[in-house]
């Protein structure tokens, strides 16, 4: 999710590096106090840090998980992803913890108490989508035995390179652009190729951590079994 680094990125706001040479030519690590190396768009701000580093591209194989962010994402639509983070408990607690069954069966009184809840976005196109989602999700669920599966059926194929500059990231991919239509077929809303591949992101489907960020290596294993553990539990 470089929602708002540049206009052909895609994970979490932050700022563009300091080392920039010329448009898209910029690299794209930085070493923190700590002296560990990481994506720069992770110091932009302390939240970021520990997103960073224990969650952003970590395989999420449940199907809540799953849920979950691809709520998230299409709040954070027109906002920055750290105003999502900041929000992230209240989202949890107004969304009965992204039980998807649990939001599948909102009704009109739940709608209208998302709305007057400060703690979230309230944006009513938003809020419907996400109670729409539980119910796609669940017919999901119901067909398939799984939603992680559907959306891990997405993996590339082929592993690319990891990311060197801010130029190598992609707004969307191939796949990405086929898991929205899928989603849209399935009756999933919010749901564009953009905010696909920034699921696909944050959920580990794809390993954006740039070259020598020193989570990308725990990454990269944690996805050698992670279609597997999916496979297990469709």
């Amino acid at each position: 999710m470089l929602h708002d680094v540049s206009p052909d990125a895609a994970a979490p706001s932050g700022p563009a590096p300091a080392n920039e040479d010329r448009a898209g030519d910029v690299a794209v690590l930085q070493t923190d106090d700590d002296g560990r190396a990481r994506c720069w768009w992770s110091l932009s701000a302390p939240e970021y840090v520990a997103y960073h580093d224990h969650e952003w591209g970590r395989p999420v194989l449940d199907d809540d998980g799953i849920y979950e962010r691809l709520c998230l994402e299409g709040f954070q639509s027109g906002l920055s992803w750290l105003t999502i983070l900041r929000k992230r408990e209240a989202f949890r607690a107004a969304f009965a913890g992204f039980s998807i069954a649990k939001v599948a069966a909102f009704g009109p009184a739940d709608v209208e108490r998302l709305l007057g809840d400060a703690g979230i976005v309230r944006n009513r196109q938003k809020i419907e989508a996400a109670i729409g989602n539980a119910r796609a999700a669940l017919a999901v669920i119901e067909e398939r035995g799984s939603l992680a599966a559907l959306f891990w059926a997405f993996r590339p194929e082929i592993r690319t390179p990891a990311p060197r500059l801010l130029a190598a990231f992609a707004a969307e991919t191939p796949e990405s652009r086929a898991l929205a239509r899928e989603l849209k077929r399935l009756g999933f809303r919010f749901v564009g190729p953009t905010t696909a591949y920034a699921h696909m992101q944050a959920a580990g489907i794809v390993n954006d951590h740039v070259e020598g960020c020193w989570v990308r290596d725990a990454v990269e294993r944690e996805q050698v079994v992670a279609p597997r553990r999916v496979a297990r539990s469709a």
